[in-house]
């Protein structure tokens, strides 16, 4: 039964590793969230406490 070289075996590890880190990177950075622009600022304009210190 034939084995592999050292050398064959951290090759497919390396190339392997790097299909990895891009699929997941590729996967992070395809979509953005999407926020509703008007509940956000309407959420954080008003403030329902007035301080008056």
């Amino acid at each position: 039964m034939p084995q592999m070289a050292p050398i064959a075996w951290l090759s497919l590890f390396i190339i392997f590793s790097t299909i990895f880190i891009l699929f997941n990177t590729m996967n992070y950075y395809s979509t953005t969230p999407q926020t509703p622009k008007s509940l956000v600022l309407q959420k954080y304009s008003t403030s329902p406490f007035n301080w008056k210190w």
